[in-house]
Protein backbone atom coordinates (compact mmCIF):
# COMPACT_ATOMS: atom_id res chain seq x y z
CA UNK A 1 0.00 0.00 0.00
CA UNK A 2 1.28 3.47 -0.82
CA UNK A 3 2.04 5.75 2.09
CA UNK A 4 -0.71 8.22 2.91
CA UNK A 5 0.42 11.82 3.17
CA UNK A 6 -1.89 14.75 3.87
CA UNK A 7 -0.36 18.20 4.24
CA UNK A 8 -1.68 21.31 5.92
CA UNK A 9 0.03 24.66 6.40
CA UNK A 10 1.96 23.43 9.46
CA UNK A 11 1.41 19.68 9.66
CA UNK A 12 1.73 16.37 7.84
CA UNK A 13 -0.59 13.42 8.50
CA UNK A 14 1.09 10.29 7.19
CA UNK A 15 1.48 6.54 7.50
CA UNK A 16 3.44 5.29 10.50
CA UNK A 17 7.20 4.62 10.41
CA UNK A 18 9.37 2.71 12.86
CA UNK A 19 11.12 5.92 13.96
CA UNK A 20 7.73 7.21 15.22
CA UNK A 21 7.56 4.61 17.98
CA UNK A 22 9.81 6.28 20.54
CA UNK A 23 8.35 9.80 20.31
CA UNK A 24 4.78 8.48 20.32
CA UNK A 25 5.61 6.37 23.38
CA UNK A 26 6.69 9.58 25.10
CA UNK A 27 3.35 11.19 24.25
CA UNK A 28 1.39 8.17 25.52
CA UNK A 29 3.45 8.09 28.75
CA UNK A 30 2.63 11.73 29.57
CA UNK A 31 0.08 11.88 32.43
CA UNK A 32 -1.28 15.20 31.09
CA UNK A 33 -2.02 13.66 27.68
CA UNK A 34 -3.55 10.51 29.11
CA UNK A 35 -5.63 12.22 31.82
CA UNK A 36 -8.72 12.16 29.57
CA UNK A 37 -7.84 8.97 27.67
CA UNK A 38 -6.88 6.38 30.26
CA UNK A 39 -3.78 5.30 32.14
CA UNK A 40 -0.33 6.18 30.84
CA UNK A 41 0.98 3.57 28.44
CA UNK A 42 4.21 1.59 28.46
CA UNK A 43 6.45 1.39 25.42
CA UNK A 44 5.11 -2.11 24.69
CA UNK A 45 1.52 -0.88 24.89
CA UNK A 46 2.31 2.04 22.60
CA UNK A 47 4.05 -0.25 20.11
CA UNK A 48 0.96 -2.47 20.10
CA UNK A 49 -1.23 0.60 19.52
CA UNK A 50 0.91 1.68 16.55
CA UNK A 51 0.83 -1.87 15.19
CA UNK A 52 -2.96 -1.76 15.47
CA UNK A 53 -3.05 1.60 13.60
CA UNK A 54 -0.84 0.17 10.84
CA UNK A 55 -3.12 -2.87 10.58
CA UNK A 56 -6.22 -0.67 10.46
CA UNK A 57 -4.73 1.33 7.61
CA UNK A 58 -3.86 -1.87 5.74
CA UNK A 59 -7.42 -3.16 6.12
CA UNK A 60 -9.44 0.03 5.59
CA UNK A 61 -7.08 2.48 3.86
CA UNK A 62 -7.21 4.97 6.73
CA UNK A 63 -6.27 5.17 10.39
CA UNK A 64 -5.15 7.57 13.08
CA UNK A 65 -2.04 8.61 11.12
CA UNK A 66 1.24 9.87 12.51
CA UNK A 67 1.12 13.65 12.91
CA UNK A 68 4.33 15.47 12.08
CA UNK A 69 5.10 19.16 12.38
CA UNK A 70 6.40 20.48 9.04
CA UNK A 71 8.79 23.07 10.43
CA UNK A 72 11.02 20.61 12.29
CA UNK A 73 9.71 17.12 11.30
CA UNK A 74 8.85 16.40 14.94
CA UNK A 75 6.20 13.75 15.59
CA UNK A 76 3.62 15.62 17.69
CA UNK A 77 0.84 13.03 17.88
CA UNK A 78 -1.70 11.30 15.71
CA UNK A 79 -4.83 12.29 13.83
CA UNK A 80 -7.12 10.74 11.27
CA UNK A 81 -10.10 8.44 11.12
CA UNK A 82 -10.84 4.82 11.95
CA UNK A 83 -13.93 2.63 11.80
CA UNK A 84 -15.49 3.24 15.19
CA UNK A 85 -16.03 0.26 17.46
CA UNK A 86 -17.79 1.66 20.50
CA UNK A 87 -21.36 2.55 21.35
CA UNK A 88 -23.28 4.70 18.87
CA UNK A 89 -20.38 5.04 16.43
CA UNK A 90 -19.81 1.34 15.81
CA UNK A 91 -18.63 0.92 12.19
CA UNK A 92 -18.99 4.65 11.48
CA UNK A 93 -16.02 6.84 10.52
CA UNK A 94 -14.52 8.15 13.77
CA UNK A 95 -12.29 11.21 13.61
CA UNK A 96 -9.70 11.35 16.39
CA UNK A 97 -6.50 13.02 17.55
CA UNK A 98 -3.88 12.87 20.30
CA UNK A 99 -1.19 15.53 20.70
CA UNK A 100 1.89 16.05 22.82
CA UNK A 101 0.92 18.31 25.74
CA UNK A 102 3.49 20.97 24.80
CA UNK A 103 1.66 21.30 21.46
CA UNK A 104 -1.74 22.05 22.98
CA UNK A 105 -3.32 25.46 22.45
CA UNK A 106 -1.63 26.08 19.10
CA UNK A 107 -4.48 25.00 16.83
CA UNK A 108 -2.75 21.81 15.69
CA UNK A 109 -5.63 19.50 16.63
CA UNK A 110 -8.17 21.55 14.70
CA UNK A 111 -5.85 21.97 11.71
CA UNK A 112 -5.07 18.25 11.55
CA UNK A 113 -8.69 17.23 12.16
CA UNK A 114 -9.85 19.46 9.28
CA UNK A 115 -7.45 17.58 6.99
CA UNK A 116 -8.75 14.25 8.29
CA UNK A 117 -12.33 15.41 7.84
CA UNK A 118 -11.64 16.51 4.25
CA UNK A 119 -10.00 13.15 3.53
CA UNK A 120 -13.05 11.30 4.89
CA UNK A 121 -15.47 13.39 2.85
CA UNK A 122 -13.47 12.76 -0.33
CA UNK A 123 -12.69 9.07 0.18
CA UNK A 124 -15.33 7.33 2.30
CA UNK A 125 -18.86 6.38 1.23
CA UNK A 126 -20.37 7.41 4.56
CA UNK A 127 -22.66 10.47 4.69
CA UNK A 128 -21.11 11.74 7.92
CA UNK A 129 -18.18 11.57 10.31
CA UNK A 130 -18.25 11.09 14.07
CA UNK A 131 -16.09 11.80 17.11
CA UNK A 132 -16.29 10.64 20.70
CA UNK A 133 -14.58 11.63 23.91
CA UNK A 134 -14.90 11.47 27.66
CA UNK A 135 -17.63 13.95 28.59
CA UNK A 136 -15.21 16.07 30.62
CA UNK A 137 -12.65 16.45 27.81
CA UNK A 138 -13.43 20.09 27.11
CA UNK A 139 -10.40 20.58 24.83
CA UNK A 140 -11.48 17.84 22.43
CA UNK A 141 -15.10 18.91 22.59
CA UNK A 142 -14.01 22.43 21.62
CA UNK A 143 -12.15 21.02 18.60
CA UNK A 144 -15.28 19.11 17.59
CA UNK A 145 -17.33 22.28 17.81
CA UNK A 146 -14.76 24.29 15.81
CA UNK A 147 -15.07 21.63 13.10
CA UNK A 148 -18.82 22.27 12.98
CA UNK A 149 -19.70 18.96 14.59
CA UNK A 150 -22.98 18.70 16.49
CA UNK A 151 -23.18 17.29 20.00
CA UNK A 152 -25.58 14.35 20.04
CA UNK A 153 -26.82 14.36 23.66
CA UNK A 154 -29.22 11.55 22.79
CA UNK A 155 -26.22 9.31 22.16
CA UNK A 156 -24.27 9.76 25.41
CA UNK A 157 -22.93 6.36 26.43
CA UNK A 158 -20.69 4.44 28.79
CA UNK A 159 -17.57 3.36 26.90
CA UNK A 160 -17.68 -0.45 26.80
CA UNK A 161 -13.89 -0.94 27.01
CA UNK A 162 -13.63 0.94 30.30
CA UNK A 163 -14.41 -0.67 33.63
CA UNK A 164 -17.72 -0.02 35.33
CA UNK A 165 -17.24 3.01 37.58
CA UNK A 166 -14.17 4.30 35.74
CA UNK A 167 -14.51 8.10 35.82
CA UNK A 168 -13.60 8.20 32.10
CA UNK A 169 -16.41 5.80 31.11
CA UNK A 170 -19.11 8.46 30.38
CA UNK A 171 -18.63 9.47 26.73
CA UNK A 172 -20.26 11.91 24.36
CA UNK A 173 -20.71 11.68 20.59
CA UNK A 174 -20.53 14.40 17.96
CA UNK A 175 -21.37 14.13 14.26
CA UNK A 176 -21.07 16.14 11.09
CA UNK A 177 -22.89 15.45 7.85
CA UNK A 178 -20.89 16.15 4.73
CA UNK A 179 -22.02 18.83 2.33
CA UNK A 180 -22.81 16.80 -0.77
Amino acid sequence: MAEVRLETERLILRSWRDQDREPFAGICADPKVMATLGPVMSRAQTDALIDWAIGHEAEFGHTFWALERRGDSRLVGWCGAIRGDAGPIDQKPELGWRLASDCWGQGYATEAARAGLAWCAANLPDPDVWAITWRGNLRSRAVMERLGMRYRADLDFLHPRLDQGDPLQPHVAYSLEYDV
